[in-house]
């Protein structure tokens, strides 16, 4: 079980804040955001921009990628970008944003070697979050990393995680998710692993802490970000219980 929304208080100050409540007790949801999402040609990153774009709680959906998205829509803006380490000529992007919906990432069976799955999953999240701090001091940073992430783990690809997920709460106050199975978005970037499998991952929704749509990833980090939540993890089953307070069309 990750460390809860409301319950981390060794990462960050800003950990457990929430939106003002209704009569009811439940958080209003926040309408008229504006987020920016990375790894919107991925599986994870293209459900989270159909989610986005179809949110009535957003406004403007800022996408940086290193090419033309296959999706047009009047929220949609598209941020054509090659250096992701440094942001200074997309600046724009970072500017008057609510949320970094970051889902960019690889498969440590897609990389040479530990440098290489650093640089991509440590190095170039990190520029991200840092541009966003300096252009949207108060935007939430939202982090997608993985269930089984785990600092003493024996995997490279988990103690790299655990150590970005650590940086990223403690320097920005980030949420990061660790959803299990994603049924996102069709990709030819995804492993061939994943491919593979794809169809067989719906047998897994009644099991709320094996599986997520990407949809619902989407629509948590959008209810997440109303809710103001910050500085904590989330484990799958949370996932689907904040995006089933998400609001939808």
């Amino acid at each position: 079980m990750g460390i809860g929304c409301h319950d981390l208080t060794l990462f960050s100050p800003l950990a457990g804040r929430a939106a003002p409540a209704d009569g009811l007790g439940v958080a209003r949801t926040i309408r008229g955001m504006n987020v920016l999402i990375f790894g919107a040609t991925g599986s994870a990153g293209g459900s989270v921009l159909r989610a986005s774009l179809s949110s009535p709680a957003v406004h403007e959906v800022r996408a940086i990628t290193r090419c033309a998205l296959p999706v047009t829509h009047a929220k949609l803006r598209t941020f054509i970008h090659r250096d992701y380490q440094d942001y200074t000529a997309v600046a724009e992007a970072f500017t008057a944003v609510d949320a970094c919906l970051f889902c960019l990432g690889v498969s440590a069976t897609q990389v040479s070697g530990e440098r290489e799955y650093r640089i991509v999953t440590h190095d170039l999240t990190l520029a991200a979050a840092r541009a966003l701090r300096a252009h949207s001091p108060a935007a939430a940073f939202h982090y997608i990393s993985g269930q089984g992430t785990n600092s003493s783990s024996r995997f490279m690809w988990s103690r790299v995680k655990a150590q970005t997920e650590r940086e990223l709460i403690e320097r920005f106050g980030a949420v990061c998710w660790r959803p299990a199975v994603i049924d996102g978005e069709p990709s030819e970037s995804a492993p061939r692993l994943y491919q593979a499998l794809r169809p067989l991952f719906r047998l897994l929704r009644p099991f709320r802490s094996l599986y997520v749509t990407g949809e619902d990833l989407g629509l948590a980090m959008l209810q997440a970000t109303a809710e103001e939540m910050r500085g904590c993890i989330l484990e799958n089953a949370q996932i689907r219980d904040l995006a089933e307070r998400a609001p939808r069309l």
